[in-house]
């Protein structure tokens, strides 16, 4: 991008960053090309073909040329960027954590469904109950309310009941996002679903601090919590036969095919989050057991895994005593998931009581990854216009006791 007396544009710089991209082997060198400059200047991809001819300032053309040299060596541009589209949110992402993926998108969408549905959400109707049953306390024993009609009395009646119910809230659903790597799964689960607490692991420590640093940004940290540890190790003993799903997008990939991956994938991301041993389910056998212990009945279990591993993934689920065994492609066709739910009646594990001291606290191997950020507001930025906006009971509310 040498300098020349033509003044750079928008446009200008779109095409002769497509351009170097194409000629540097960049599969989609227009998605990447729009997608930097709308970075660097602050724009919308709305607003990049709106205002053609908005001209970039010295300081912009400066980061341009960076982040064109790293997208053209071949970074991916999610870490070039430093954030990642996922469902509804916008995660950082940075090298040494897994990018999310599309594909993964399949896979909460096939968690979600296996939780009981969440309470659809009228404020207008809850406001008008609140209203009703602020006005049957004041009409109860008041003189001057006999004259009410049967319909009128009937109707501060059941907004008086409805206030009880809500004021009993239903128990937290318990989740358990087993490799949470950027935290993607655990953020989009927990803003998804308002009832729903979510105990999120890794033993990568770059993946638990950029995970936290997501719940941190999307102001959840109080129904998201970070453990450091390997699979579920850091979830309190207590909570054995108590969740209500597990969810993994674990390494997968079996080490044979490793060496077929796209220079991008293998230069740049984690072997860790990667390499899923000879059969690619080195990790989800053990994650599979540990997940039948921690799992209510009738709770689902939903892993991501590689399309030549899912017959095998189910047949293990089924010898290991899961019931709904079922294997769900993506959006391209391709085997992806395999969710299943633990029967009723399976019953809790044999040794499941555990003394005081081993449920006050996450196990001592464990390290839970509370960085000072956490407790920070997520601007509304980080959300995207269709996320859900939900009321979120505290975590602590599902501590055991």
């Amino acid at each position: 991008m040498a300098d020349q007396p033509q003044e750079w544009t928008v446009r200008a710089i779109a095409a002769w960053t497509e351009e170097y991209l194409a000629g540097k082997g960049d599969p989609s060198p227009r998605v990447s090309a729009r997608a930097l400059v709308c970075h660097v200047c602050g724009l919308s991809h709305v607003e990049l073909v709106l205002n053609p001819h908005r001209l970039l300032t010295d300081d912009e053309r400066a980061r341009m040329r960076a982040l064109v040299s790293r997208r053209g060596a071949g970074e991916p541009l999610q870490y070039v960027l430093g954030e990642a589209p996922f469902r509804h949110l916008a995660v950082r992402v940075r090298a040494g954590v897994l990018i999310p993926r599309p594909e993964t998108e399949v896979l909460v969408s096939e968690a979600l469904a296996l939780l009981p549905a969440r309470p659809r959400v009228s404020y207008a109707e809850d406001d008008l109950v609140a209203a009703l049953a602020d006005e049957a306390d004041r009409v109860e024993g008041d003189p001057d309310a006999e004259g009410l009609s049967a319909a009128a009395r009937e109707l501060l009646s059941d907004a008086r009941a409805a206030r009880r119910a809500a004021d009993r809230e239903p128990d937290a659903l318990l989740v358990a996002d087993v490799c949470t790597g950027s935290g993607c799964i655990a953020c989009s689960i927990a803003t998804e679903h308002p009832l729903t607490r979510v105990f999120a692991t890794d033993l990568s420590p770059e993946a638990c601090a950029l995970a936290a640093e997501n719940v941190a940004e999307l102001g959840i940290a109080d129904r998201v919590r970070v453990y450091r540890c390997s699979l579920g190790e850091a979830v309190n003993p207590a909570y054995r036969g108590r969740l209500s799903l597990v969810v993994s997008n674990p390494p997968y990939i079996p080490t044979a095919e490793l060496a077929a991956l796209p220079r991008e994938v293998s230069a740049y991301e984690p072997a860790l989050a990667l390499d899923g041993g000879p059969d690619g389910l080195a990790l989800f056998r053990p994650l599979a057991t540990w997940a039948w212990d921690y799992l209510a009945c009738g709770g689902g279990l939903a892993v991501e895994l590689h399309e030549t591993c899912l017959d095998a993934a189910a047949a293990f689920l089924r010898d290991r005593g899961f019931a709904e065994v079922r294997v769900v492609s993506d959006l391209a066709g391709r085997p992806r998931v395999v969710t299943a739910r633990k029967p009723q009646g399976a019953g809790l594990p044999a040794d499941s009581s555990e003394s005081a001291a081993e449920q006050a606290a996450p196990q001592a191997a464990s390290q839970v990854v509370v960085p000072g950020a956490v407790q920070a507001a997520a601007p509304a930025s980080r959300l995207r216009a269709s996320a859900p906006a939900q009321a979120a009971p505290a975590m602590a509310s599902v501590e055991p006791g």
